[in-house]
């Protein structure tokens, strides 16, 4: 069985706003080694359109962008991806899948069927599915910002406190720490 791993940029208060983060050649590479180690990504509706309206063009050729990001681009582009909406039903970019129904038996059922793991990257997505308890891992990407605004993680909480074991903490060039954890159990 594949395991589920969360990864989303931070920063030290909290906020997941993508426009907050470092978007480097360092913090793409970082997030293209990671996608390459896991068998599918998982997204809620409204960061798959987020992602559907500029990666595409990049993996094209069609958008400038650095070679990193391009790198990222190619590959997502190949990398089945699997999106939980309720309000929408046609996915139309390359290798992209609905899970529909009880989120918490499509989710399962996408892990059970990916032995090299789901990257999930959908902020809100991941609070609801840690309070199902199927999140195993969290890597996260730790910005040298305070944001001051949100969105920001776990804004409706959780039932109870999760404890985590630290895996790797790797400082980036770029003032950028990588921390790996995994669900103490």
């Amino acid at each position: 069985m594949g395991h589920l791993t969360f990864s989303i940029n931070v920063t030290l208060d909290g906020c997941v706003d993508h426009e907050e983060g470092i978007a480097d050649d360092e913090t793409h590479a970082f997030f293209t080694r990671l996608m390459d180690e896991h068998g599918a990504m998982l997204w809620g509706r409204v960061t798959y359109e987020m992602m559907e309206c500029y990666w595409p063009m990049v993996a094209r050729g069609d958008a400038e962008a650095p070679p990193a990001m391009r790198e990222w681009a190619v590959k997502l582009e190949s990398k089945p991806k699997y999106v939980v909406s309720s309000t929408r039903q046609d996915f139309p970019w390359a290798n992209s899948y609905h899970i529909a129904g009880d989120l918490r038996a499509g989710v399962q059922q996408l892990k059970d069927a990916t032995p090299d793991g789901v990257l999930l990257g959908s902020g809100k997505l991941a609070a609801e599915l840690d309070r199902m308890d199927l999140i195993d891992e969290y890597r996260l990407l730790i910005h040298p910002r305070i944001a001051g605004h949100g969105p920001t993680l776990y804004e409706q909480g959780l039932l109870g406190t999760r404890r985590l074991d630290l895996v790797s903490a790797q400082p980036l060039r770029n003032g950028v720490v990588a921390v790996h954890y995994r669900r103490a159990r």
